[in-house]
C-alpha cells in the first residue's frame, strides 16, 4: 500500500495523480485499511468492473446486513437510507431496471433538447449579469446557479423555494465522503427529512394539477402497468439534483482552474470555439469532479492474482483511470483536441450517468458564455481546495475580467 494515499489530506486533494501513479505502478489492487477498501487505479480494472455484474452498488437485494458481514445503518439515520436507498444509484436489477427504464420515459432525449434553449438562456443572463459586476466568484455567481436553476425549471420547483436546494443537496452529499463524521450524518438525515416533505407536498400538488415538468411526467410515467411508488420518485428528484449539480459544479470551476493554468490551451480554445465539445470532454477527463466510485463485492473476484472476496468494497479511482498512460497517450498533459477520449467520468455500465446529455449541455453554454463575453477572463487569487475528496471541487473561484 502506497503510503501518500490519504484521501483526508489537504495536500492529496490538492494533488492525488502522483499519489496515483505509484498506486498504478505498485499493482492493480491495493487494500487500504482506514476505510477497509481495495483501490483500484488502472483503467481497464475500473472500466471493466463498472460493467461487472458480479459487484453491486448495494448488497441488499441478495444478502441481510448480517450475511454480508456488515451492521446496518443506525436508525437514526433512517430518513437518509431511506432516500439514498430507494434512488437509482443506489439499486441492483431488478428494482433499478424497472425504476431507470420509467425515469427514461420521463427523462428523453427529447427532454433535454427542449431544455437546451431554456440551458442557454440561463447561461447567458448569468454570464451577462457576472461580466456586469466586474468578475467576482465564479463558483457562486455562474457555476453554481446554472444546473441548479435548470434543474428545478425541469422538475417544476418554483423559483422562490430553489435556495433551499442546494444547501439540502450539500448536505446529503457529505455522506458521500470516505467515512463521514457523526455531525456530517446528522445535517444529511435533516436535509433528507427536509427535502422528502418538500417534494412529497410538490408531488400530491401535481397529482391534482399537472403541469409540463419532470415531476408530473414522472407521476405519468408506467410501464405495463408498473409505476413509480411515492418514495422512488422523491428518491429520483433529490438523486437528479444532487448528481445532476455537484458534477456539473466542479467541472466548471475545475475546468476553469486547469485553463488558467494552461494559458496556450486556454488561448488556443479562445481562438476556435468550435473546439468546445472535445475541450469540455478533456477537462471531465483531466480533472474529474467525482474521484471515486464504491461497489460491493457480491461474488469473489480475482485481480491480478489476488482474491477480492465477497462482503468487500471496491474504491474504483476514477481519477486515476482517466490517467492511465496505457489507455491515454500523454495522460497527464492536456490536450483540448484530443480525438480519442473514453474517460470514465460519467461513469459506465447499468449506471452510467443518466444526466450526461443534460451535463454536456450545461457545461457547453456557460463555457461558451464565458468565452464570448469575458474573453480576457483571469485568475484573480489562487484557489483553495474543499476538503471533500470523492466529490472534489474548489471552495471558490475569483476571476477578474
Amino acid at each position: 500500500m502506497h503510503v501518500s494515499f490519504d484521501p483526508w489530506s489537504p495536500a492529496f486533494v490538492a494533488d492525488p495523480y502522483p499519489t496515483y501513479a505509484a498506486l498504478r505502478a505498485g499493482g492493480r489492487a491495493h487494500y487500504f485499511e482506514p476505510t477497509r477498501q481495495w483501490l483500484i487505479p488502472h483503467y481497464a480494472d475500473v472500466s471493466g468492473l463498472l460493467r461487472d455484474r458480479r459487484l453491486g452498488r448495494t448488497y441488499l437485494h441478495r444478502f441481510t446486513h448480517e450475511e454480508f458481514g456488515r451492521t446496518a445503518p443506525p436508525a437514526a439515520h433512517e430518513p437518509f437510507t431511506v432516500l439514498n436507498g430507494q434512488g437509482l444509484l443506489d439499486l441492483e436489477a431488478p428494482d433499478h431496471t424497472r425504476i431507470r427504464r420509467l425515469v427514461s420515459k420521463a427523462f428523453t432525449p427529447r427532454t433535454v433538447e427542449r431544455l437546451a434553449p431554456t440551458v442557454r438562456r440561463l447561461a447567458a443572463e448569468l454570464v451577462d449579469a457576472f461580466v456586469a459586476e466586474g468578475g467576482g466568484d465564479l463558483l457562486a455567481a455562474v457555476a453554481e446557479p446554472l444546473p441548479v436553476a435548470v434543474i428545478a425549471e425541469m422538475l417544476g420547483v418554483p423559483e422562490s423555494d430553489r435556495a433551499l436546494l442546494r444547501p439540502w443537496s450539500a448536505a446529503i452529499c457529505g455522506m458521500y465522503e470516505l467515512n463521514p463524521s457523526e455531525e456530517t450524518a446528522r445535517a444529511a438525515v435533516r436535509a433528507s427529512a427536509d427535502f422528502s416533505a418538500y417534494l412529497r407536498a410538490l408531488i400530491a400538488e401535481r397529482r391534482g394539477k399537472p403541469g409540463d415538468d419532470l415531476i408530473s411526467a414522472l407521476i405519468a410515467a408506467h410501464d405495463e402497468g408498473e409505476r413509480l411508488s411515492e418514495q422512488e420518485m422523491i428518491s429520483t428528484c433529490v438523486l437528479l439534483l444532487n448528481a445532476g449539480h455537484e458534477a456539473t459544479v466542479n467541472t466548471t470551476v475545475n475546468g476553469w482552474r486547469t485553463l488558467f493554468r494552461h494559458p496556450h490551451q486556454l488561448e488556443a480554445l479562445r481562438a476556435d470555439h468550435g473546439m468546445l465539445p472535445t475541450a469540455v470532454e478533456e477537462l471531465l477527463r483531466y480533472d474529474t469532479p467525482l474521484q471515486l466510485f464504491e461497489r460491493w463485492v457480491l461474488d469473489d473476484i480475482e485481480i491480478d492474482g489476488t482474491v477480492i472476496p465477497r462482503g468487500s468494497e471496491v474504491a474504483l479511482l476514477f481519477g486515476s483511470a482517466n490517467r492511465d498512460p496505457e489507455r491515454f497517450a500523454r495522460p497527464d498533459e492536456l490536450d483540448l483536441s484530443r480525438p480519442d477520449n473514453p474517460h470514465i467520468s460519467l461513469g459506465a455500465g447499468i449506471h452510467y450517468c443518466l444526466g450526461a446529455p443534460l451535463a454536456r449541455v450545461e457545461l457547453a453554454a456557460s463555457f461558451g458564455e464565458l468565452l464570448r463575453r469575458a474573453p480576457e477572463m483571469r485568475l484573480a487569487a489562487e484557489p483553495e481546495w474543499n476538503p471533500g475528496f470523492v466529490i472534489r471541487g474548489l471552495k471558490e473561484l475569483r476571476v477578474e475580467l
